[in-house]
């Protein structure tokens, strides 16, 4: 099996040259061929992934080596082949790694090493998982709207300039953020599905609202929960749609986003819950929306979404 570790040379802050180092020294002793790819620009990971998707098929494995913008980036490169995607969380937020593996305290080297790639024998499951399709291109954790878009933003800056802060710095962002009214406008009509499965229209126009998760996995900005009970293979979506609100409203339900625990019994009248397929989403007067999937921003004005069922091969811990 040829394994591609597609790397982000500057995510996060692990070591990452001693960790490669023992894992090509593993690799001399088994019987699988390693080849290391380093990005350096934007889109490089997606064209590198889809490159040896089309040449080796499943005789493949593309390894995401960095955070959540790589696996956006990989993942799209493999949507709707037969190669499977494995992923070492590397980089600062590694939100989708949280729900992959089970846990928000990431310890990347114990993953490798439960791969079996600093030695031993590599060992994997590979199990086929639901992407979002949104004109075109393809989201695997989570596609937001409003001040979460905005908190990411800042975040990211933040930790550009500093990466000590490390996640820490999404829930500082938060606070530039709070001092603004928090009060958006977005349209959206979402076919929703209820508890028996039937299913149902959700739908309003120039809606005022503060934030607006539509969910593949759990976590985004740095550890918040949005999802916490989110299916990776179920064919569905979970959102949280929150209402426009005054500050003092806001701050309690903070903490308990963070820990997946904003819902209609928590702050009734404040937040809505559920499940959807598919949908469309834009802004009546034509101006950019404030969205991003993946942690990267969008400029769309008008967007149509959909779950794609089980459109890419994830390698899971056995």
């Amino acid at each position: 099996m040829k394994f591609v570790f597609i790397v982000n040379p500057i995510a996060g802050s692990e070591d990452k040259a001693r960790v490669f180092k023992n894992i090509r020294s593993a690799f001399r002793h088994n019987d699988h061929e390693m080849v290391i790819e380093e990005t350096k620009a934007r889109g490089d990971a997606k064209d590198i992934a889809a490159r040896y998707a089309s040449e080796f098929g499943g005789d493949c494995v593309v390894v995401a080596c960095g955070g959540d913008g790589t696996v956006h980036e990989v993942a799209n490169g493999l949507a709707h082949t037969e190669t499977p995607m494995m992923l070492l969380p590397f980089g600062t937020g590694n939100d989708f790694a949280k729900k992959v593996y089970g846990t928000k305290d990431i310890d990347v080297e114990k993953i490798i090493s439960q791969f079996g790639l600093f030695g031993g024998e590599v060992a994997y499951d590979v199990k086929p998982i639901d992407i979002i399709d949104y004109n075109g291109e393809k989201c695997i954790n989570v596609m937001s709207f409003g001040l979460d878009t905005i908190v990411e933003t800042i975040g990211r800056k933040m930790v550009a300039k500093a990466p000590f802060l490390g996640q820490k710095a999404y829930t500082v962002a938060i606070l530039p953020v709070l001092a603004k009214p928090l009060h958006y406008k977005i349209s959206y009509d979402v076919t929703c599905v209820d508890n028996d499965g039937s299913e149902y229209q959700m739908k309003e126009d120039n809606k005022d609202f503060v934030l607006f998760a539509i969910c593949n996995a759990s976590y985004y900005g740095g550890g918040f929960c949005p999802a916490p009970d989110s299916v990776l293979d179920d064919g569905l979506l979970d959102f949280a749609l929150v209402n426009g609100m005054a500050l003092h409203k806001a701050l309690p339900m903070i903490p308990k986003y963070s820990a997946g625990k904003a819902n209609e019994e928590t702050f009734p009248g404040l937040i809505t819950t559920g499940r959807l397929k598919c949908g469309r989403i834009w802004m009546e007067d034509g101006s950019n929306l404030l969205g991003n999937c993946d942690g990267e921003n969008f400029d769309y004005s008008d967007l149509t979404f959909k779950v794609e069922e089980k459109a890419i091969k994830l390698c899971f811990l056995k």
